[in-house]
């Protein structure tokens, strides 16, 4: 929550400061979950509330000139699509400043946040990339270890929690929109196992988080992470776990990257798939799985197109792309590279003879950049190697657009979205696109 002091004038000369409560009808979603109101013209950005509400808010920032940050206090005129909060730690009951953090939508009933997500989706991609699309969110259900209910309001999905540690040593979560440690009794959002196995009520002095995972063969690890001499996070030592996909087993670290909802890995493996053009694939071009991880997708690419393919995954976590190698060792022309994305292609267009340009343009490429997207440079170098196609893996519909965008300057144009809950109670939405020459 903001703590500066800064003062605003209104229009009528009073002064508005952080801490001051306003009415405001709220309008609109924006992205980042957090909803658009107005007050005598100024955008106000709202937490905890929804288009067609009038709250009571908070302001906790008004010192830019084009917008303020208030967070709602109290519901005056309740949307008929609000409901009791799933995770009473997050709900209006507490003050704003201990309100945890992740479960940003957890007042909106299930089906709703989906549309409120495919508006952010629909809005982001006509701003940044001119382009119109419906392409609704859809629902992947709950998991296999999923209680009755779960799939109703949207919990019981994480297999994997991240819990953060205070100076006195109490584990929580952080409230919302800061780095603080708030007391939680619960976690609701998780698999019942890993909820079961959180040290909520436990002191961990000298330790920096608990990570929760629950993997889909044995039982949940907790991996307690120390703080290193500077005070930050110290990346614990690794243990092989196994994630199993359809019929096939990935290894991998347990404190590294897998996908965080049960259903997450499957869904997307099976949308890569089915999202690349068959008719343009050639398995012996220089086919590349960027941000490959320990190959998940490099190996829905190679399940799909058999043992043939050649396919080279990227990713800069040499522990994953140690993973990757032995999980992608059914194809002989499959071999992971630890190297970042932008250095990796960089190289590759310079160093790349005749031959070896012309296997990168008839290539596939998959692309599951981080939050923040691919961006301008590894785009450019994208556009300079010309590949026949590119699936892109987003799991932030503004980089998403912003990257559309980049990737027309190319000649690339959008073949086909789809887009997927696999983060219910949040703001978050993931989407898997085609563009193409």
């Amino acid at each position: 929550m903001g703590t500066s002091n800064s003062r605003q004038a209104n229009s009528s000369g009073r002064p508005t400061e952080v801490g001051a409560e306003l009415e405001l009808d709220v309008t609109n979603v924006a992205h980042g979950g957090i909803f658009v109101a107005r007050h005598e013209g100024r955008v106000v950005f709202v937490s905890d509330t929804m288009p067609g509400e009038r709250v009571r808010a908070r302001l906790t920032e008004a010192s830019h000139k084009s917008f303020w940050r208030a967070e709602t206090v109290e519901v005056l005129h309740a949307a008929p699509e609000r409901q009791p909060h799933v995770w009473a730690a997050a709900a209006l009951e507490r003050a704003p400043e201990e309100r945890a953090g992740g479960a940003e939508f957890g007042h909106i009933e299930l089906t709703h946040q989906r549309e409120l997500k495919r508006r952010v989706l629909a809005d982001a991609m006509s701003r940044m990339a001119g382009i119109e699309t419906d392409a609704a969110v859809e629902s992947v259900g709950a998991g296999p270890n999923a209680s009755p209910g779960d799939d109703f309001d949207g919990t019981g999905w994480r297999t994997r929690v991240r819990l953060h540690v205070a100076e006195d040593g109490s584990v929580g979560p952080y409230a919302a929109r800061s780095h603080r440690v708030v007391p939680v009794d619960d976690l609701p959002l998780a698999e019942r196992a890993v909820e079961a196995a959180a040290p909520l009520d436990r002191y961990l002095p000298g330790a920096a988080s608990v990570d929760l995972v629950a993997p889909a063969t044995g039982g949940v690890q907790v991996i307690v992470a120390e703080r290193d001499t500077t005070g930050k996070r110290r990346r614990p030592p690794g243990k092989p776990i196994r994630e199993i996909v359809h019929d096939r087993e990935f290894q991998l670290d347990a404190a590294g990257f897998w996908q965080v909802h049960s259903r997450a890995a499957e869904t997307l493996y099976d949308a890569v798939q089915n999202a690349i053009d068959g008719a343009q694939f050639d398995p012996r071009a220089s086919n590349l799985d960027l941000y490959g991880g320990v190959g998940l997708l490099a190996a829905a690419v190679g399940d799909r197109f058999g043992p043939g393919v050649r396919i080279t995954s990227v990713e800069s976590d040499a522990r994953a792309t140690d993973y990757a190698a032995q999980n992608l060792l059914d194809w002989v022309g499959a071999s992971a590279q630890t190297d970042r994305v932008d250095r990796f292609l960089d190289r590759t267009n310079r160093e790349a003879g005749a031959a070896e340009r012309a296997r990168l343009a008839a290539a596939t490429v998959v692309l599951d950049p981080p939050r923040a997207g691919a961006g301008k440079a590894v785009v450019d170098q994208l556009g300079v190697m010309g590949p026949q196609q590119i699936v892109y893996v987003a799991c932030d519909p503004v980089a998403l657009a912003r990257d559309v965008a980049l990737l027309a300057g190319h000649g690339y144009g959008l073949r086909h979205l789809r887009a997927f809950d696999l983060f219910p109670n949040t703001h978050h939405v993931e989407a898997v696109a085609l563009l193409t020459r």
